[in-house]
């Protein structure tokens, strides 16, 4: 490596190069002047130490006291007695260069901050415009019925009856969406504990089936096992919490399939430690560019379809959550026209059922 790596100079390399090619120069033109040897001996000595000591001085406390406060403002500290070493002896052996490049990292991570403010900024508003627009939804509706019935319908018995039990639905909704903010709140702040255990996921898919049956039946939509997944597979997961993510992706099949269509599940041993499970269904599917979005909270493909249809909008948020407390992943597939597989990993056992 050259002395003269300007890259690597440090204050003091730099002062002492420059001093001795001042102090040649001037030594070498008293020479002229002056017959005798000693005469620019002594100019270069006396010129040598007087701009060493200017020159690494001025870098010293000039230059490198700059340095030292961007240093200070990148990192918003100030230091203690052991700190000041560090900028008295460390930060001053940094060349122009490296603190340049200090400065550029600084400012890129700044900017990915500021990027993904940005971004979390966007999602809160969306986020209050939703949950006002889910809250408005219900609450206008019982306002509606409650306000007819005051205005004389309390007395029809052909209209107070059908007004309240729509005040009722639209009450019940109201509570469904208060519990799931509840829910995915706990879930966020990790205040929801996982307590695992060992069963067989089959038997937990077939309870849900079970409880879904009647809503199924409506839709003449047939709930079954994909073939040749028939395998007992033995999970180590929270039971209760795995159900209800199984409950909501069913569910889903059964709204947004179509009549007289299908719910297939399927059960995959990926390898010795995790197991796949996946619910499809043969409906409309998801536009492609719905995809990325769709286990945000409120977000909704068909807006008008599933307002339609019912439901708070957290379904699907609350499995990622669930899913991801767990420390697996969660995916979906989808095609218009063809349908929509959700999916999610989970550990599982080699023994039976706990």
């Amino acid at each position: 490596m050259s002395i003269l790596d300007t890259k690597n100079l440090s204050p003091r390399l730099l002062s002492y190069i420059t001093a001795i090619i001042i102090a040649s120069a001037n030594a070498i033109l008293s020479l002229f002047v002056y017959t005798h040897w000693y005469t620019p001996f002594l100019v270069f000595v006396v010129t040598f130490i007087i701009i060493y000591w200017l020159y690494y001085y001025t870098l010293q406390r000039f230059i490198y006291r700059k340095i030292k406060i961007i240093y200070k403002f990148i990192y918003q500290t100030k230091a203690t007695k052991k700190e000041e070493f560090f900028y008295d002896n460390i930060l001053p052996q940094k060349s122009i260069e490296e603190v340049s490049e200090d400065v550029q990292k600084w400012a890129a991570q700044r900017k990915d901050e500021i990027e993904m403010l940005k971004a979390n900024e966007q999602f809160r508003k969306e986020f209050l415009m939703n949950l006002a627009h889910e809250l408005r939804t219900p609450i206008f509706s019982i306002q509606g019925y409650v306000d007819t019935l005051l205005g004389g319908a309390l007395e029809d018995e052909e209209v107070n009856r059908k007004f309240l039990g729509n005040a009722s639905k639209s009450i019940d909704r109201l509570v469904r969406l208060v519990d799931d903010l509840d829910e995915i709140s706990k879930l966020e702040s990790g205040k929801t504990s996982i307590i695992q255990e060992s069963f067989y996921i089959q038997d937990l898919i077939k309870d849900v089936y079970e409880e879904l049956s009647l809503k199924a039946q409506a839709r003449g939509i047939q709930m079954q096992f994909k073939k040749g997944t028939e395998r007992p597979v033995v999970v180590y997961a929270d039971k209760q919490k795995i159900k209800q993510v199984l409950v909501n992706l069913v569910e889903n099949a059964i709204k947004y399939g179509n009549d007289n269509g299908h719910v297939i599940s399927g059960c995959y041993e990926m390898d010795d430690k995790h197991a796949y499970i996946e619910v499809s269904d043969d409906g409309p599917g998801i536009g492609e560019e719905h995809l990325p979005r769709i286990f945000e909270r409120f977000y909704r493909a068909d807006r008008s379809r599933a307002r339609h249809i019912g439901g708070t909008g957290l379904g699907l948020a609350i499995v990622k959550h669930i899913i991801e407390a767990h420390g697996q992943t969660v995916t979906v597939r989808s095609k218009l026209g063809v349908g929509s597989s959700f999916g999610f990993t989970l550990n599982r056992t080699s023994g039976t059922e706990g």
